[in-house]
């Protein structure tokens, strides 16, 4: 990867570029950061609570975070994106604490880590606190991207296990146990950089088991229920400090067959947001929103009203029927999509903005949003057509500020 550029001439460039960011924030309304080492974020029924008081947020995911941390050469990327988040009243942040197997891996195999890699994870962490930024911790992947349940299936097989596919990752004992000692690696690191065991560091808000877990193969939800279950009483095991949640992205399962009506098209993978939700272990619930991949073809009013029902519907139930914290945990709009502009990428997330807000001012149950995602300038070749560089989205970068301000004004230890 490119190093930075050290010469006088780029070193002023970011100088005038950090201040005019400065008075960007304070033209368009900057909030200030709450997060950060010091207090765990913990639940009190349906909502957050910081310090025995309400806790609401506002952030975004960056799932870079570590790989970019692990070369000295491009790990000004994390601070300074850390920083922008800050200036602009951001407080959360969802990124991987996983990269199995494949290219700069942080576990090579299983219980075989990358000390550097590893490094780069501490310096996140560490960054994060100096910035006022909370953390998720995302533990593996559902899908391919950096191993994934793929890549332990993969490393099962390889020690004699005959398996038929992928979702074997959820019920084969040695699956299992591999990932079970991953997350005890992740959850037992001490910091190189702090000296203090993640497990005890404040800075992170919450583990996140798996994201977008799905199971094509079992539909009837077991399989999931039954690994959700398990898992979460081994993370609880380890660390009772830490919130905890699933990373479900909301589909409705076979505890409540009416509602899968809310789906998709109406489909079912395998999971179920109110049975797997009310596991104990669990903390908080969440959703993702992706309307463009969802509902292909469909115009932006249709959306929209999609939207606005699939929010409203998880906020009632984690409300009425879970009786826990709600996190909008990814929701975006790729440039990539036919007809994509910035005016319907802003009112998108405006309107989920506004949802939360709304919901957050009447008792809750919904905690926060985070976007994804979040990127610096000169990262071209991580783009996946739904990344927010700040400098180059001065509308966007206005209605997220706006959002830090409203949410944060509800914290009663605001400033």
């Amino acid at each position: 990867m490119k190093t930075e550029d050290n010469t006088f001439e780029h070193k002023m460039w970011r100088k005038s570029l950090g201040l005019a960011l400065v008075f960007a924030a304070i033209l368009i309304g900057e909030a200030r950061p709450v997060g950060g080492r010091g207090s765990f974020v913990q639940t009190k029924g349906r909502q957050f609570v910081r310090d025995g008081r309400a806790f609401f947020f506002n952030g975004f995911n960056s799932y870079w975070l570590m790989n970019m941390a692990s070369d000295p050469s491009t790990r000004v990327k994390v601070t300074e994106t850390f920083v922008q988040a800050s200036r602009y009243g951001m407080n959360v942040a969802r990124t991987w604490a996983f990269n199995d197997g494949g290219s700069r891996p942080l576990q090579k195999s299983p219980g075989s880590y990358d000390e550097d890699m590893f490094k780069g994870l501490d310096f996140v962490v560490s960054e994060a606190g100096k910035h006022g930024i909370y953390l998720i911790l995302t533990l593996v992947n559902n899908w391919e991207g950096y191993g994934g349940k793929k890549q332990y299936v993969q490393w099962a097989r390889d020690k004699g296990q005959s398996l038929n596919n992928d979702d074997d990752f959820f019920t084969n004992p040695m699956v299992k146990g591999f990932f079970k000692n991953h997350m005890k690696a992740v959850l037992t690191r001490v910091n190189s950089i702090t000296g203090q065991a993640y497990k005890d560091d404040s800075t992170i808000l919450a583990w996140e088991l798996v994201n977008e877990p799905r199971c094509q193969s079992d539909l009837s939800g077991k399989a999931v229920q039954e690994w959700v279950a398990e898992m979460a009483s081994h993370v609880k095991s380890i660390d009772r400090k830490h919130l905890l949640d699933i990373g479900l992205e909301g589909f409705y399962g076979e505890s409540t067959p009416e509602k899968k009506q809310n789906n998709p098209g109406g489909i079912g993978v395998g999971t179920d947001f109110i049975s797997n939700n009310r596991i104990p272990q669990v903390d908080f619930a969440t959703i993702h929103i992706y309307p463009d991949q969802w509902l292909p073809g469909a115009n932006e009013e249709a959306q929209g009203a999609f939207v606005r029902k699939w929010m409203q519907s998880h906020m009632e139930d984690s409300k009425r029927v879970i009786g826990k914290p709600l996190v909008v945990a990814e929701f975006g709009k790729s440039s990539k999509s036919p007809n994509f502009n910035v005016r319907s990428r802003d009112s998108y997330f405006e309107d989920i903005f506004t949802q939360v807000y709304k919901c957050a001012t009447t008792g809750g149950p919904c905690g926060g949003a985070l976007f994804w995602q979040l990127m610096d300038l000169g990262m071209e070749t991580w783009s996946d057509g739904y990344e927010v560089i700040l400098q180059n989205s001065p509308s966007t970068a206005a209605a997220i500020s706006r959002q830090s301000n409203r949410i944060s004004s509800l914290n009663p230890n605001h400033n």
